[in-house]
């Protein structure tokens, strides 16, 4: 499988990811927990079907030192037993803040109060941004069919 078009190659696909990259780096900058930063990219990542997404941030979280049994089970969060709270509660948002389109009033207000109960306010912003910033590096991916799979840790930088 090829992609659509070499959106990394073209300038103004650079200029773009420019930007895109900048608002990922603050958001990895905070004080958002580096783990929960993951789960969020994955399953965000696995409700769009974004194949190069869910390759690269699997394997950036296994490289952290991610088990695997947490990376396989992100996917059924609410059966699984291996979250906390916290995380339960940002995979919630996530999945309401991803699938918006799919629900009449967009984020409710219990999965809100949910998050605002284990994150401070600048760790809502980041997780609200995640949020907005995965969104955007998925439909990106998706439009442009990116291949998946063959993504190594740290190869962006």
């Amino acid at each position: 499988m090829d992609a659509r078009l070499d959106f990394f190659g073209s300038a103004l696909g650079a200029k773009v990811l420019r930007h895109v990259n900048s608002a990922g780096r603050a958001v990895s900058e905070s004080g958002l927990p580096h783990a929960t930063q993951e789960l969020v990219k994955i399953r965000a990542s696995q409700i769009n079907g974004c194949g190069f997404c869910t390759d690269m941030h699997t394997k950036d979280a296994a490289h952290a030192g991610e088990t695997a049994q947490r990376l396989h089970l992100v996917a059924a969060w609410r059966e699984a037993t291996v979250f906390t709270e916290a995380e339960r509660a940002a995979l919630e948002l996530t999945e309401q803040g991803t699938r918006v389109a799919d629900a009449s009033g967009g984020v409710t207000d219990e999965a809100w109060a949910e998050a605002a109960r284990h994150y401070d306010e600048d760790q809502l912003v980041a997780l609200v941004s995640l949020i907005a910033v995965i969104n955007t590096y998925n439909r990106i991916n998706v439009i442009n069919r990116q291949p998946a799979g063959d993504y190594r840790p740290g190869q962006f930088g």
